[in-house]
């Protein structure tokens, strides 16, 4: 766990980091001011958010789902048929004295955590809301009555078709079933999954990163027979493996500390009622671990009954322990039963269901869904580092798998016996495939400083040496140890290393 100064706000140390090396950016378009609920991601902010692409679509593939990509927007029946237009909303209060309005259930959460409000209904926000004497953040006013504000982004079609901006990708996931049983000949199980844009018109975002109106969100959806949730073979690959659980059991007792427990027992324990649910719960739980998250900082909470939707049936988050704002909801897998090929089948008037037994059934449905700008920010915080006696910068442990840069190339100094070279090593190293940096400015201790700054595992340094013998130094950044390696087996060194194969300490 990272360490900070009790005299500064963690949070601005990470956005301050952030925005200095090319992180994180905004709110945007910052030369305008600003939107809240919208950032820009610099150079290295995107490089680390497509490696974390990158985990969670290999994670996806080698379970056996297939990529799909769909519109952004959808007239106005969709919405309709899928619920949003009804049920997606926030409840937001008003300051009756300057008219700022807040999400209430977040504003209640923020300034009196111990306050137990899940499940309330905007009549018991208000209510709650004037029991704590909870007034205006900004000016001391009242607060008016919680209404309900529906999150969705309203366009046109043309001139005059109703049309909004999806909320999530798994709606217009959906829509394709009938094209997803001819391309899979009729079989179920079938699995796909999305990775695209998601807006959300949140009243008054904060807390940065991690309430945004634009976002990339990730939805992995399983089609399936009841009989398939219970009958899942899958499983038993899995049944031994142990996951840090919060149950509802546990939470009703006041208990919030995760417990290691195995896919067996938790079945066995009626943690989970289906196997191929606790497969779908793991599977998250998986992508996570490979995004480069620990079990110290995550933890798997049950929704208590009263946090689920209406038409789940099971709901469990997947959560990380920040030093910036606590647990923060990252992740949510979820049993939706046959809610949502019911409905699209009722509004649409086409046949979803699929020919059981010589009855017509309606599939049920398995997702796992979350934002990726989330757990981007997550990682930026849990892999901070405090500056220290052996440094002189805050630096960034990120991983080796998932670090925006994973290997620097450095000349010792800028001369040209040393510079050709180091240009032919730069050149070997894009080659293998990694993303590299070269830099020739600066003393090597500084820029070892600067590389270490914004998370990069190993630098590579081309000296006098090198000539003579062909081998170059490789140093790690978590131990700053440093070993010299032959030139003609360095890629595959560093890809050993990146990939976790072998350790540092092995190479001396």
């Amino acid at each position: 766990m990272s360490t900070m100064s009790s005299e500064r706000d963690f949070n601005e140390i990470i956005m301050s980091l952030a925005r200095k090396r090319g992180f994180i950016w905004g709110p945007s378009p910052e030369i305008y001011g600003g939107s809240s609920g919208f950032y820009d991601l610099g150079p290295l902010g995107k490089l680390l958010k497509n490696r974390l692409e990158n985990q969670i679509r290999a994670a996806f593939v080698r379970a056996n789902f297939w990529e799909v990509e769909c519109p952004t927007v959808s007239p106005r029946e969709v919405w309709q048929a899928s619920g949003h237009l009804e049920g997606f909303i926030d409840p937001v209060t008003q300051c009756r004295k300057c008219g700022q309005v807040y999400r209430a259930d977040n504003l209640i959460s923020e300034k009196s955590p111990e306050t137990n409000i899940a499940g309330q209904t905007a009549d018991e926000l208000t209510d709650t809301i004037i029991r704590i004497g909870l007034v205006c953040p900004s000016c001391g006013g009242e607060l008016g009555p919680v209404q309900a504000y529906n999150l969705m982004l309203q366009t046109r079609l043309g001139l005059d078709q109703e049309a909004y901006l999806r909320p999530e990708t798994a709606t217009t996931t959906y829509l394709l079933f009938k094209r997803f049983l001819t391309f899979f000949r009729d079989k179920l199980p079938a699995s796909v999954f999305q990775i695209g844009k998601a807006y959300r018109n949140e009243i008054s975002p904060r807390q940065g990163m991690l309430r945004l109106r634009e976002f990339t969100q990730t939805e992995g959806q399983i089609f399936l027979l009841e009989k398939d949730e219970i009958d899942w073979p899958q499983f038993h690959d899995i049944q031994n493996d142990k996951l840090p659980l919060v149950t509802n059991q546990a939470q009703q007792k006041g208990k919030f500390e995760p417990v290691m427990t195995t896919m067996s027992d938790a079945v066995k324990k009626g943690y989970f009622q289906k196997p191929a649910y606790a497969w779908c719960v793991h599977l998250a739980y998986m992508i996570f671990r490979q995004m480069g998250f620990s079990d110290e900082r995550m933890r798997l909470r049950q929704h208590l009954p009263t946090e689920r939707a209406h038409y789940a049936a099971d709901a469990w988050d997947i959560e990380i322990l920040t030093d910036s704002f606590g647990w923060v909801e990252c992740c949510g897998v979820h049993d939706r039963g046959n809610y949502d090929l019911s409905r699209h089948q009722e509004f649409s008037k086409q046949n979803l269901s699929v020919k059981v037994e010589k009855e017509q059934v309606v599939p049920e449905v398995l997702e796992i869904a979350f934002g990726i700008e989330r757990p981007l920010f997550c990682l930026i915080d849990n892999s901070f580092r405090s500056e220290s006696k052996e440094r002189d910068t805050d630096w960034l442990q990120f991983p080796p798998e998932v670090a925006p840069i994973q290997v620097a190339v450095f000349p010792l100094m800028g001369k040209p016996e040393l510079l050709d070279p180091a240009s032919e090593i730069f050149s070997d190293v894009m080659d293998a495939g990694f993303v590299a940096q070269y830099d020739v400015g600066g003393s090597i201790g500084k820029r070892y400083r600067r590389q270490d700054e914004v998370g990069t595992p190993f630098c590579v340094t081309i000296d006098y040496t090198t000539i003579e013998d062909g081998t170059v130094t490789v140093r790690d950044r978590d131990t700053m140890e440093q070993v010299r390696v032959r030139k003609d087996n360095l890629t595959k060194v560093l890809r050993d290393l990146v990939r976790g194969t072998i350790q540092f300490d092995s190479l001396k």
